[in-house]
């Protein structure tokens, strides 16, 4: 280790075997975050480690080169964040949809005094709430966050989930995809306000909103728009005092700026998305006084220790993880497609239009490796958007798509889709009715939402149309762990990946401030090591 700086003027007095000189002694004491650190060059040259001893300005003692106040992982990011979730440290696993976001997920991730969301979009009702209920026996005392996902051509399904939702007591949801807010997502929020013996008001419903773009952001940033409070008023689903009291509080309590991520995405670099949506809402803030300022996350290409300090360094209160948890062996999926994560590079993934808005054009973010759902996803729409029904599309093409793609004939997907939409919203077939490229969509669709499905059952004759949503962070993710027992999935568990992110983001920090105060460390220093756990060490030579 060298030293390029200017020496502190300061002396450190102790017991001269508590500092270290070899690279393994030296990244001990480093990584005991919670402790002082300093750094001094000793009577023969040599420049070594030590988090004990003290500090004196003059007097006999080895000079000081630089020092390190403590600084663990519960100190990232925003301490309210943690107080108000009851939270060890300011991370969130992300809501992945169709319950890869698995009560299991959610369950390991709370034990560990973190904080999960389920991935309730997607899924059935009975499912939800069999979940919830998984969730809350084995959560009693540790809070946890449901998906309410914005579903602009299934509005039934959106309402619904929230009647679900504040029926089950779900006390906090992620409203993810909302392109503007919705009377159902304001009916959540404004129905959980009250006052309190002290005449504060208590916010019983909470939300967490997920962006990414200033115009989404910004209605939750306000209070509810008073249409819908008017309305919700008269069909007597809040009080007046909750209508009073909803021009009081913003929409969200915290607000995730979602970057390149896995699932629906902008691409948006977080360097650039960040700031903006921090400042957006330093500017909100003054214009509406609210007595708690909302919280600001990143999320998007988290998935390293190196990632997840770069949040925090840019203002992050707290970060959420996605792709990297679907990989664990909590998640909903199956271990084809976690065998196909764990070899991820971040090239390997690709656009393709999404279920949920597809008419629309919105694409979201999937693994192009090992499977060719990206490709025949995104020939489905040129398909919609060059023909106005199934009726125009060529012979070859049509017979393509048949034995290729679906798998049946195109009438007999119809037919499914009617089945399907009878039970769960029969608006959907009217709309298609008499419009044959509504009912184009809703074939299309077929493909597009079971393909998911079969991706999360490992469905063996559907290989090659497995969706799997996934970031380039899976990448940064696997190339961190190469040659660490985290390569293979098997010993991939979700609390135990979020604890090295957060402890070894701590790390980082202390190696960057004592860097820049010209301290050059080994090479084998400047990364986070990635240490197996006791326990499963025991394990494995028991």
């Amino acid at each position: 280790m060298n030293f390029n700086g200017t020496p502190q003027q300061l002396f450190w007095q102790g017991s001269p075997r508590d500092i270290v000189f070899d690279v393994e002694a030296m990244r001990e004491k480093l990584e005991q975050t919670e402790k002082a650190c300093y750094i001094m060059r000793d009577f023969n040259g040599r420049i070594g480690v030590s988090n004990t001893g003290a500090l004196v300005s003059e007097g006999r003692g080895l000079q000081v080169l630089a020092i390190t106040s403590p600084m663990t992982a519960a100190q990232l990011g925003d301490p309210t964040f943690c107080e108000d979730y009851k939270l060890k440290y300011a991370y969130k696993t992300g809501a992945m949809a169709n319950g890869i976001a698995s009560a299991n997920l959610v369950i390991a991730i709370g034990q560990a005094n973190l904080l999960g969301s389920y991935g309730a979009a997607g899924q059935v009702p009975e499912k939800i709430i069999e979940s919830i209920h998984k969730i809350q026996g084995n959560l009693t005392h540790q809070t946890f966050a449901v998906n309410l996902i914005h579903s602009p051509s299934e509005p039934a399904l959106e309402a619904a989930a929230v009647e679900l939702f504040l029926d089950k007591g779900v006390t906090v949801v992620e409203a993810s995809a909302f392109l503007a807010l919705t009377e159902n997502i304001v009916y959540y929020r404004v129905s959980g306000l009250s006052r309190g013996a002290d005449n504060k008001i208590n916010i019983g419903n909470k939300v967490i909103a997920k962006i990414s773009r200033k115009e989404v952001a910004l209605p939750f940033m306000q209070a509810a728009p008073e249409e819908f409070i008017q309305s919700l008023l008269s069909k007597g689903k809040i009080t007046k005092e909750q209508a009073e009291l909803a021009k009081l509080v913003p929409m969200a309590d915290d607000i995730t700026v979602e970057a390149d991520s896995g699932g629906h995405t902008d691409n948006r670099p977080l360097v650039a998305l960040l700031p903006i949506i921090i400042q957006m809402r330093d500017e909100m803030q003054k214009k509406t006084g609210f007595d708690k300022k909302i919280r600001i996350g990143a999320a998007g290409g988290i998935s390293t220790p190196a990632s997840a300090l770069a949040a925090f360094m840019m203002g992050a209160a707290y970060v959420v993880t996605g792709s990297v948890n679907q990989a664990c062996l909590e998640a909903g999926t199956s271990d084809h497609v976690r065998k196909l994560l764990q070899v991820v590079e971040s090239t390997d993934v690709m656009g393709a239009p999404a279920s949920d808005m597809f008419e629309m054009g919105v694409d979201l973010q999937v693994l192009k490796r090992g499977t060719l759902f990206g490709p025949r996803a995104k020939k489905l729409y040129e398909y919609y958007k060059r023909y106005n029904s199934i009726d125009e599309i060529p012979a070859v093409d049509r017979q393509n798509l048949e034995q290729k793609v679906f798998k049946k004939p195109l009438e007999e997907i119809w037919q499914s889709c009617i089945e399907f939409f009878q039970q769960r919203d029969p608006e959907q077939i009217e709309r298609a009715k008499d419009n044959p490229k509504r009912k184009m969509a809703l074939i299309f669709r077929w493909y597009l939402g079971l393909s998911s499905n079969w991706a999360n059952a490992g469905t063996p004759d559907r290989v090659l149309d497995y969706q799997i949503w996934c970031g380039p962070s899976m990448g940064a993710f696997n190339d961190w762990a190469k040659g660490s027992y985290l390569e293979h999935y098997q010993n991939r568990k979700v609390a135990d990946i979020a604890n090295k992110i957060m402890e070894g983001a701590a790390y980082l920090y202390r190696i960057q401030s004592l860097r820049m105060q010209g301290v050059e460390f080994p090479m084998a220093l400047e990364t986070v090591a990635i240490k197996e756990p006791v326990a499963r060490k025991l394990e494995a030579t028991a």
